[in-house]
């Protein structure tokens, strides 16, 4: 049995799986709240943020993310793959700065735009 807190909403329902009978999900208060249980306990995933160089005197990183969520056991590596990325200006935010993560959909993407 794994243990949860839900996120779905601010009511924070602790929510307890049991992966040995069917991924079966109580303590939570709604429908939602039993999907986010067994996709974590499943396939947890998450958007991961972070920031990168820029050649810029003015703003020398500029923060990026994940456009989807990606599996939690790939942010490490998805981090590392940020190391070596230095961006030129101009920057807009929604700019692709890593693109097809792993040879899936996920995005790194620019959350800031840096004229100069």
């Amino acid at each position: 049995m794994k243990e949860y807190i839900c996120i779905i909403c601010p009511r924070g329902c602790h929510l307890t799986v049991d992966e040995e009978n069917n991924y079966a999900v109580t303590g939570n208060g709604c429908l939602r709240g039993e999907a986010y249980g067994r996709e974590e306990a499943m396939h947890p995933t998450r958007v991961v943020t972070s920031s990168v160089r820029v050649r810029s005197r003015k703003h020398p990183r500029c923060p990026v993310k994940t456009d989807i969520a990606i599996a939690k056991s790939d942010i490490w590596k998805a981090m590392h793959l940020l190391d070596d990325v230095e961006l030129v200006p101009p920057v807009h935010r929604g700019d692709i700065v890593i693109a097809s993560l792993f040879g899936g959909e996920a995005n790194f993407i620019a959350t800031r735009d840096i004229d100069k």
